[in-house]
């Protein structure tokens, strides 16, 4: 049985309307986290802010799961499966970008390194930190910009398989998995790395 039996569409097909809100959904968010990263707002919240940092790096590890578990379950051909996990995936990564402006804004930035605090560091703190401290910008510098262009891919995909077009699903959706996958995997090695930092 084929996909298109499977599954019906979810919603209206209206590409010109879908291309406009995945446009301006993606604008709004990509330039609230360039704002906001220049903004720190100096409250007490009574518990430890880096708690956020925890909480996305949990987050980015079930969607990292559900990521792979929507692949296998695609690759089993159950689609029901794979739509509701890859649901999952979505309204995951909606609590993820909560939390991160969250952490952001409290917490401000972190330096790799900068073990004390004071924004900014050493030379004796690069030695310290030693080739760890590439390691941690390659990585860095690969999941920003790659963070910063899957959530249109993301959108447009789910776009394609909730208007049951699945061979366009299919097509994009070779694009935006593997990308999706990386960046959630590198959010939770970035956490692991900067973590120690907080």
């Amino acid at each position: 049985m084929s996909a298109e039996n499977m599954l019906q569409p979810q919603i209206t097909k209206n590409d010109k309307l879908a291309r406009l809100v995945i446009g301006v959904v993606s604008f709004v968010i990509f330039t609230a986290i360039v704002l906001l990263s220049k903004i720190k707002i100096e409250a007490n919240l009574g518990f430890d802010v880096h708690v956020f940092a925890l909480i996305n790096a949990l987050i980015n590890s079930f969607v990292s799961i559900l990521l792979i578990a929507g692949l296998i379950a695609v690759k089993r051909r159950n689609y029901l499966l794979h739509k509701k996990i890859m649901l999952g995936a979505i309204i995951l990564s909606v609590l993820f970008l909560v939390s991160y402006i969250c952490h952001h804004l409290f917490a401000g930035e972190t330096r790799f390194g900068d073990l004390n605090h004071d924004g900014l560091v050493s030379d004796a703190e690069k030695s310290a930190a030693g080739s760890l401290r590439i390691f941690y910008y390659i990585i860095l510098g690969t999941h920003i910009p790659l963070a910063g262009i899957i959530l249109p891919f993301i959108l447009f995909t789910a776009y394609r398989g909730l208007t049951a077009e699945f061979p366009r699903h299919k097509k994009i959706a070779r694009i935006t998995w593997p990308v999706w996958l990386y960046v959630s995997v590198t959010g939770v090695l970035v956490y692991l790395l900067i973590s120690p930092y907080y």
